[in-house]
């Protein structure tokens, strides 16, 4: 029995092939804001350590130019392929609220350093307070919860899905009670 004849059992292949039918889209769009923001640490990483160096920046200033353009690029990637899709609003009001999510996306890795450090490491200090720890909890839990928040925000509120938008209600509808 195959699992396509009605009443038959799905086979594997039926169960995947119904997970890729449903999921598919989304999976595809995680690979492309991965890879978008990927390209984009290796940017900011780069510019960063390009301006410091060689340039002799100081680190803030050098930091805050690698951020902006690498952000500025992550924004464009999103916007014009992982979610080309999408319905699209005003540039401004999507630039805007993209660096704001990317924001508290930052913030989640920065806390996530923090309870370790200062919340654990006052506990655990041999283990919480050391180099290893602060990489892990900061690039592997922080920037992992950070990239989840960020997916869910800009798929969510800054390049929102295409609907149809309401028809008003016109007085002669009203009249007719349609």
């Amino acid at each position: 029995m195959t699992g396509d004849q009605p009443g038959a059992p799905q086979t594997r292949r039926g169960l995947i092939g119904a997970l890729i039918d449903r999921f598919g889209h989304l999976v595809r769009e995680m690979s492309k804001f991965a890879t978008v923001g990927g390209f984009a640490f290796l940017v900011d990483f780069a510019l960063f350590n390009y301006l410091a160096s060689v340039r002799h920046m100081p680190p803030v200033a050098a930091k805050t130019i690698s951020t902006v353009v690498a952000a500025t690029l992550a924004f464009l990637g999103n916007r014009f392929w992982t979610w080309r899709h999408r319905q699209r609003s005003h540039p401004a009001r999507e630039y805007a609220l993209f660096f704001f999510f990317n924001g508290v996306g930052l913030g989640i890795a920065v806390a996530c350093l923090a309870i370790s450090r200062y919340g654990l490491g006052a506990i655990w200090p041999e283990v919480f307070q050391t180099p290893l720890a602060d990489n892990i909890a900061s690039f592997i839990v922080g920037t992992g919860l950070g990239t989840l928040f960020r997916f869910w925000s800009y798929r969510r509120f800054v390049f929102v899905e295409a609907g149809t938008p309401p028809v008003p209600a016109t007085s002669r509808d009203r009249e007719s009670g349609a």
